[in-house]
């Protein structure tokens, strides 16, 4: 499922937030972001949405160097991780209306 089918609003502040960080090779690729799981780790303030599938462990070798891109979102915190150029999840955190959809999507 396409994320910008499932979050249209989300898909299209973190295309916007991307351009803004200088990062247009990276949200050109938000359009056809596919969701694959999202993170099961309990937390009631997690709306992690992976888009690759979900390292065992770490990130490896082709994970970006600075880690992470944190993104200034109106609300909550967004926080992309590329690997080999390629989002490979999007930590959303403190976004409750997007947690519970998310939690409809993918029980």
């Amino acid at each position: 499922m396409l994320l910008s089918e499932v979050f249209p609003e989300l898909s299209k502040e973190l295309q916007g937030l991307l351009h803004g960080g200088g990062e247009a090779e990276l949200a050109e690729q938000v359009p056809l972001l596919n969701i694959l799981d999202r993170c099961r780790c309990g937390d009631d303030f997690c709306a992690t949405i992976y888009t690759q599938p979900p390292p065992v462990g770490r990130y490896g070798p082709n994970h970006r160097t600075i880690r992470t891109i944190d993104l200034d979102a109106e609300n909550g915190m967004i926080i992309v991780d590329v690997v080999s150029k390629e989002i490979a999840c999007i930590e959303i955190l403190n976004r409750d209306e997007i947690r519970k959809k998310l939690l409809e999507v993918l029980p």
